[in-house]
This record gives C-alpha cells, structure tokens and sequence, in this order.
C-alpha cells in the first residue's frame, strides 16, 4: 500500500512531463518558467509604465515578442503604489515597483536595499547639445534620410523608435517613431555594459580603482582570486555563464529571479584560465557593477558618485540607471535613456574622454577601452565596447577598421567611428 501511494504522485509527474514534452514544453520550463515569466512580466512593464511611459498595450505587445507564452500573464497596475504584479498561469506571482530616479525592480521582502538610497533630481538644460538638449544643427539633407530609413525601417516590422547621427560634434539628424521623441528614455539592454566600464574608468581616474588588480570580491578564494578586473572588462574571466535566455539558464535566472544579481554570479565556477577565452556574459558586467559598489562602499556612495560623476557631467537629461533589489546598478541590461543622452555617451568616447569640457575618464582608458583583448577565440571586444578590428577579419567589412560599439539586445547601437568623426545611435524593439 505504501509503496502504491508513492507510485501515483510519481506516475503523475511522468505524465505530465510526458505531455508537456509533446506540447514542446521543455521540463526546464516547467520548473523554471512560471518565476522567470512573471519575474520578466513584472519587471519589463513597470519599466515601461513608469519609466518610458509607454502605451500598455505597445509595452505588451514588445514583451510578448520574447515569447508567446508571455501573452497567459496576469497583469495588475496599482497606480497609487507605481507598482506591477504579474503571475504565468495563476503562478510564481511577481511584483515590481517603480522609485522614481532609480526606475523599477522585481521586488523580494527580505531584501530592498534599493529602497533606501536618497535620489537626487536630475537637473534639466536648455543648453545646445550635449551640455543640455536644444538642438538647432540639423542638416536637412541628412534629417530627410534619417526620416526616410526610420520609415522604412518600420514598413518591414522592425520598430526603430530613434535613429540619431552626430558629426563632428553636434546632432545632425534624429528621426523618432512608434510614440518615442526626442525625450523619451528607451531601454538600452545590454549597451548599459559600455557605461559601467566607462563608471570604472572614472573611479580610476581618480585613484579609486587600480583596473589592473584583481577585484578582491571575499567570495573568490579558490583559483577565481586569480581573476583580474582587466578580464572581467574583456569578457575573458574564465567563469561560467550561460547567456542563453531559456527558462533555467543563467542569464534569466540572475536577470528576472534573484534579489541580488551579483550575488548569484560571485557564485559561477571557473570553467577557463582567466584571459585565455573570451565568453560574452551579461553575469560579468553585474559583477563590474558590483566592483563600483563595492569600491565605493555601498548603494548610497555607489549612486551619488555615479550622479556627481558621471550623470551630470555627461548632462544627461532624460536617462535612469535602474538598480537591482539589493541596490546594485543593473550593470548587465537596465539603463534607460533617450537617444540624445545615449548620443552622449557616444561622443565621450569620440572625445578620448572629455565630455562638456570636463574629463571623465582619460585617453589612456580610452585607448584601452577600444584595444582588442587577448582571447584566443574572438579578441574584437575591447572594455564592455565591442570592436570592428581584432579578429582576421572585420565584424562590419563596409565599415573603417576604428569603428566599435555599444551592442545591446533587438538592435541596440551606440556606433562611434572616430576616423569620420561620427556616432549613430539607434534604439527600438
């Protein structure tokens, strides 16, 4: 009898698995699916309800582009909280809140240091380009193709939200569709990897940092205190990261089901010897994010020196560096901002660090910023930038050799070509 009531959960669990894999439902997503699709539900969509102030059906319409399962999601807005709860068929329910400044995050009971952190006002200019964000340098040849490739861009489906060129200096196109402007901020993904290296770059500087040590992280003391921060910079740490988003895969694990990113990934093996292969991993820059925390000595420090810095330096004007529960900056994927203020970024690079005559980090990071790294299987990626040069041959063949890039996911670029003294940016889904 025993042996019988223990058999039928079982044979009920083969039966299950037996028709979900017939329904191409994979186990992993059976077990990991509900948390990360409510998670990514939650998080995406406060986003764009209290961050971009996007249409909520335009902001659906982009999630369920991940996948179609998305489209089973309960959703609820508490409009008087700023909040967002979402479950995947009644379960693993999620919610994300939106602090102003600090945009939203998935949130977990037991940790919310993100709720903490004292948020200072960004301060609006009216300056010319990039000091603030008038702009009166268009060129009205290149304003029409700009508008012309928008349009096109959009007749065949793939929602280009911002095209912006810049040249030698100053904004000489910008075309914006599907409800984005010129100050709309729109989601970056993983080009926020480019602006965490250029934040480490800025505490070495000032003496901060020694971007040539090791991190120290106390976690590490097996062989992975033999990582150095020059390979976390390349992607060539050595550690193991999957960067598939495949419910039980790393990426979505740290991205949509841990309070603490760098926390989940401080615990990856290491699978290679530091500097020897490259592994493109959204974990390693949360862990770049974590060494600007930690550096700094907390969510506190780590924010107001990134906004007195940084962010106002840069004269961002419509831009949110989203943190993590325990209040670390979503280094990997989370940082919002408009055309205009991605543009800066850009043109900081194309000035070898000076931005609005100050320097935020010098030509020397620079240069090594956009020097090939040292991987034996793809050495075009410089400092959380990648490059056109460095492999035998070309990434972009029609594109001069110099050119690099922020990357992040449904075609995200920041390319800065400084041989023709440009940066193209353009964003969308």
């Amino acid at each position: 009898m025993k042996k019988f009531l223990i058999g039928i959960p079982l044979l009920l669990v083969v039966l299950v698995f037996g028709l979900a894999a017939l329904a191409g439902i994979t186990p992993s997503f059976i077990i990991y699916g509900p948390g990360v699709g409510s998670g990514i539900g939650a998080k995406l969509l406060c986003s764009a309800e209290y961050v971009m102030e996007q249409p909520r059906d335009q902001a659906f319409a982009d999630l369920v582009q991940y996948s179609s399962i998305l489209s089973e999601l309960t959703i609820a807005y508490d409009t008087d909280q700023q909040m967002v709860t979402t479950s995947l068929f009644g379960l693993a329910e999620k919610t994300a809140t939106y602090i102003p400044g600090l945009g939203c995050a998935v949130d977990y009971p037991d940790v919310n240091a993100r709720r903490s952190i004292v948020v200072s006002p960004p301060l609006p200019s009216a300056r010319p380009w990039p000091a603030g964000d008038t702009v009166t340098t268009l060129d009205p040849a290149l304003q029409s193709l700009t508008e012309t490739l928008v349009e096109e861009d959009n007749a065949a489906g793939l929602n280009t939200r911002a095209l912006l060129v810049v040249h030698d200096g100053v904004i000489r196109a910008e075309a914006y569709a599907q409800g984005a402007d010129a100050q709309t901020p729109l989601l970056g993904w993983s080009m926020a990897k480019s602006l965490v290296a250029i934040m480490l770059g800025n505490l070495e500087m000032r003496g901060l940092i020694d971007l040539s040590a090791r991190p120290g992280f106390e976690q590490w003391q097996d062989e992975r205190a033999e990582i150095g921060i020059t390979d976390l910079l390349t992607m060539t740490d050595g550690l193991a990261f999957a960067e598939e988003y495949n419910p039980g895969d790393d990426a979505t694990a740290m991205l949509f089901t841990e309070p603490s990113m760098s926390d989940y990934v401080l615990a990856a093996p290491l699978e290679n010897p530091p500097g020897t292969v490259f592994n493109y991993s959204s974990g390693t820059a949360n862990l770049l994010a974590r060494l600007h925390h930690d550096t700094l000595g907390g969510p506190q420090a780590a924010y107001s020196d990134y906004m007195t810095h940084v962010f106002r330096p840069m004269a961002f004007q419509n831009a949110v560096f989203e943190v993590d529960a325990s209040g670390v900056f979503a280094g990997s994927s989370y940082f919002y901002a408009s055309a205009r203020d991605w543009a800066r970024m850009g043109q900081l690079m194309l000035n070898s660090g000076e931005l609005n005559r100050q320097r935020i980090v010098t030509a020397d990071w620079v240069r090594r910023a956009t020097t090939p790294n040292d991987s034996r299987n793809d050495r075009a990626y410089g400092y959380q930038w990648w490059l056109n040069r460095g492999n035998a041959r070309l990434r972009y063949p029609d594109l001069p050799a110099d050119a690099y890039f922020a990357n992040g996911n449904r075609q995200q670029r920041v390319m800065v070509v400084p041989s023709a003294g440009v940066v193209i940016v353009r964003l969308g889904w």
